[in-house]
């Protein structure tokens, strides 16, 4: 996995590429450093529409529960908090799926919030099933010895309540990155395996992804470090 810095005395772009142990080995860290004992750590992937977030967030805890015992980490998706189909017909919204106000965002951060303060009982977060194109209710258990939630979204670094909110309860924003021509590539699979044909896929790329993909990308310098997920993915694969 390439990665990136976000220090203020190095450009991002000028630093050192970090394997995908050095990436594991941060997310482990988060688990040790200060404060890691008085509660559960929480871990934010932010980036635009096919990015890699998901994939990358599912892989590094496989790798975290793989090293540290099962359920030492676990997923709490922002796209589980997309409104229903029918909640964007009624609201007129449905050609914005997937933008900031197609999203539950106060109900994303009380599940934060609970996961912060529950240690005694499971927690059960939902997940977007992209099949159905609907949110899924329930998909992703936190246990109560979970010591790491990893949550990822498109808005988490957005500068306005309630997105601030969430924000203040993660240990660590880390922003993955990708190349537009691969998540062009990406989202255009996405939605054309989702039934819409070539031009309606386009249409929605271009008239609705890239405005959102926009407005992720201008917090980038808001997030704590710059990650390329592709690597990690080829490193597990050759493990």
């Amino acid at each position: 996995m390439h990665a990136e810095g976000t220090s203020s005395a190095t450009p991002a772009t000028e630093q050192p590429a970090a394997s995908a142990e050095q990436v594991v080995t941060r997310a482990l860290g988060l688990l040790r450093g200060p404060g890691s004992g008085t509660g559960r750590v929480l871990l934010g992937l932010v980036g635009p529409p096919a990015a890699g977030k998901s994939t990358l967030a599912r892989l590094l805890a496989d790798e975290v529960n793989h090293r540290e015992g099962p359920d030492t980490a676990a997923l709490l998706p922002l796209d589980g908090f997309h409104l229903s189909n029918a909640q964007l017909d009624r609201l007129g919204l449905r050609p914005r799926k997937g933008a900031p106000e197609t999203f539950d965002a106060h109900g994303y951060l009380a599940l934060l919030q609970r996961v912060t303060t529950d240690r005694f009982h499971d927690v059960y977060a939902p997940d977007f099933d992209r099949t159905l194109d609907e949110p899924v209710a329930a998909r992703h258990l936190i246990r109560p010895h979970t010591r790491l939630v990893i949550t990822e979204g498109n808005y988490l670094a957005t500068p306005t309540p309630p997105w601030t909110d969430a924000r203040a309860l993660l240990r660590e924003l880390w922003y993955v990155d990708a190349d537009e021509s691969a998540r062009d590539t990406r989202l255009l699979a996405r939605h054309t395996a989702g039934g819409q044909d070539h031009a309606a896929a386009r249409q929605r790329i271009d008239s609705n992804d890239r405005p959102n993909a926009a407005q992720v990308e201008s917090s980038r310098e808001a997030c704590d470090w710059v990650v390329r997920p592709d690597e990690f993915a080829s490193a597990r694969r050759s493990a």
